[in-house]
């Protein structure tokens, strides 16, 4: 298994201190210094005093309801979306209804088997930063080649260049 790096619009981040939670950790390490990202059901088992937005952020898995969501989406620095398989897009649906629908801000982050294809398909759907661990999508990034869609057919959560094409595929500036 190759190294996870996480890279956004600005390039590799160097130290991110956000960990998924596992078997070894727990939410009583929160506020040790520690910023876990909990799945949806931990998340909604936890206490108002343990939902500390600076320190719990939630990893959706591709079956969660992220409507359920709605009420806390003020109080999360961080939400995760899961791609498992490069065929599995209800990530793509979970980022653009968390952007588009409901509003959230924060930052919006793709995990699992990111490939280079798809990253640009995930920004326009709002999702800005990626957990990479394919070798080639990071020797990609890492040469700045991300690859160009110039013709879209459907409407982006996010604002798109200006191409005179056909206004309701875009987000406008003013509304991002």
């Amino acid at each position: 298994m190759s190294e996870t790096k996480l890279w956004n619009a600005g390039g590799f981040v160097a130290d991110d201190p956000w960990r998924i939670e596992d078997e070894d950790q727990s939410t009583s390490t929160i506020g040790a210094n520690a910023r876990l990202l909990v799945s949806l059901a931990r998340y909604l088992e936890l206490s108002e005093d343990e939902r500390q937005p600076e320190n719990v952020g939630v990893v959706v898995s591709p079956a969660d309801d992220v409507r359920t969501l709605e009420p806390h989406l003020g109080k999360l620095a961080l939400i995760a979306v899961t791609f498992p398989a490069f065929s599995d897009g209800r990530a793509y649906s979970q980022a653009s209804l968390l952007r588009s629908r409901l509003g959230y801000t924060g930052e919006l982050r793709a995990t699992g088997d990111v490939l280079i294809d798809q990253i640009p398909l995930m920004q326009r759907c709002g999702i800005d930063t990626f957990a990479v661990s394919n070798a080639t999508a990071i020797k990609r990034l890492t040469e700045g080649r991300l690859p160009a869609i110039n013709s879209y057919y459907q409407p982006a959560a996010t604002p798109a260049r200006a191409t005179g094409s056909y206004a309701w595929r875009q987000v406008p500036e003013s509304a991002a």
